[in-house]
C-alpha cells in the first residue's frame, strides 16, 4: 500500500509498505478522501517536531469504507461507509473521569501522535468509527471532521436564534463556524483581511469585513444597535484579532477561542471585567458533534462545492500544501486511491 509521510525538514515522502491486518479491537479502513488542514501544515512546517515521531503518516479529516474487521469487533461490516473521530483517550485521567474524554490529559490525537489517514489502508480502534448517512458521497464526507469542529465551537458558544455572531478569521474553520451558526438562526459577520478569501466568503452568502479599511468595533456597534456581538469566535490565530475580540462582545457576551495560539497573547481584560464577558476555549469535538456534522453535510447545509478548491492524488500532497500556504485554495482533498491526475 501507499502512504504520504512527513519525514522532517519540510519533506513529504510517498512510501510503499505491506498492509498489516487489523489488531484485536480494530477495524481496517480503505481510505477514500483526506482533507488537508492547518494542523497538517504546522506539521510539515516542523512546528510540531517536538511532538511527532517521524516518519509520520499524517491526516485526520477523512472518509472511507470498512475493508476488514479485527477480532472482538461487533457492529461493523465490510463495505460500511465511515469516517473516523481521531481521538484515543486513556479513560483514567481526571478529565476522562469527569466525562471530558475528548480532552483527555493524555490524549492521542490520531494523525499527529500516531499514524493518520494518508494511507491506502488504515487500522483504527473500532470505537473511533462513525457511520456515514446513506447517500452521503465520500468526497463530501471527508469534511465531517472540520464540520464537527465548527459544530462543537458553536455549541460551546451556546449560539441561539437571533444572536449576532462575529467570526474573526475566514479560513475553512471560520467559514464552517459561520455556516453552522447561521443554520442555528444567528446573523453572522466574518472579519478577514485577505481579499481573495473575502470574495469567497461573500460568494457563500456571508458578510465579510476588511479589518484594514473598517473600524471593526464601530461596525459591530452599528450592526447590533450599540449592544455588541452575542458571541465572538477567534479563529484566526492572530494577535491583532485577540486584541480586538473583547471589545466586540456585548455585556455578558461570549468569546470562544478556537485558534491554536503558539505563543501567549495580550488580552484586554478590562473589557472582560467591565462587560462581565465569558472567555471559553473550544478544542476538538465529541461524538455528538460528528453525528450532527454528518447530518448537516447530508442535508446540504454546508456548501461543499464552494469550500473544496481542488482534489489531488496522494503524490500531489506536497504541491497542495504550497497552494494552501499561498492562499490559493480554501480546502484541498486528497483522493488516496487516485493515480496522478488532479481535478
Amino acid at each position: 500500500m501507499r502512504s504520504a509521510a512527513y519525514t522532517g525538514n519540510g519533506t513529504i515522502e510517498i512510501l510503499e509498505s505491506e498492509a498489516a491486518p487489523p489488531p484485536e479491537g480494530h477495524v481496517q479502513v480503505r481510505v477514500a478522501f483526506v482533507g488537508l488542514c492547518g494542523t497538517d501544515l504546522h506539521i510539515v512546517h516542523g512546528a510540531m517536531d517536538a511532538r511527532v515521531t517521524t516518519p509520520l503518516v499524517f491526516g485526520h479529516e477523512m472518509s472511507g469504507t470498512v475493508e476488514n474487521v479485527g477480532e472482538g469487533v461487533d457492529g461493523w461490516a465490510v463495505g460500511d461507509h465511515v469516517t473516523v473521530m481521531p481521538l484515543a483517550w486513556d479513560g483514567t485521567c481526571p478529565a476522562c473521569l469527569a466525562g471530558h474524554h475528548h480532552i483527555c490529559q493524555n490524549l492521542d490525537f490520531i494523525g499527529i501522535d500516531s499514524p493518520g489517514a494518508l494511507q491506502t489502508l488504515w487500522n483504527v480502534p473500532a470505537r473511533t468509527l462513525v457511520a456515514l448517512p446513506a447517500g452521503l458521497a465520500l468526497d463530501v464526507a471527508a469534511l465531517v471532521e472540520p464540520t464537527a469542529v465548527a459544530v462543537h465551537d458553536v455549541r460551546r458558544g451556546e449560539v441561539a436564534p437571533g444572536d449576532r455572531v462575529v467570526v474573526l478569521g475566514g479560513g475553512p474553520i471560520g467559514v464552517l463556524i459561520a455556516t453552522v451558526a447561521r443554520h442555528a438562526g444567528a446573523a453572522v459577520a466574518i472579519v478577514e483581511p485577505d481579499p481573495h478569501r473575502r470574495a469567497q466568503i461573500e460568494q457563500l452568502g456571508h458578510v465579510a469585513i476588511d479589518p484594514a479599511s473598517i473600524d471593526q468595533a464601530a461596525w459591530v456597534a452599528e450592526w447590533t444597535d450599540g449592544a455588541g456581538a452575542d458571541v465572538v469566535f477567534e479563529v484566526s490565530g492572530a494577535a491583532a484579532a485577540v486584541a480586538v475580540a473583547t471589545g466586540l462582545a456585548k455585556v455578558r457576551g461570549t468569546i470562544v477561542v478556537v485558534a491554536i495560539h503558539g505563543v501567549p497573547r495580550e488580552v484586554d481584560l478590562k473589557q472582560v471585567f467591565w462587560r462581565e464577558l465569558r472567555l471559553l476555549g473550544a478544542r476538538v469535538y465529541q461524538r455528538t458533534d460528528f453525528e450532527t456534522a454528518s447530518s448537516l453535510l447530508a442535508d446540504g447545509v454546508v456548501p461543499t462545492e464552494l469550500l473544496v478548491s481542488k482534489v489531488v492524488p496522494l503524490t500531489g500532497v506536497r504541491a497542495a500544501f504550497d497552494d494552501l500556504e499561498k492562499g490559493l485554495a480554501m480546502k484541498i482533498l486528497v483522493d488516496v486511491a487516485a493515480q496522478e491526475v488532479a481535478r
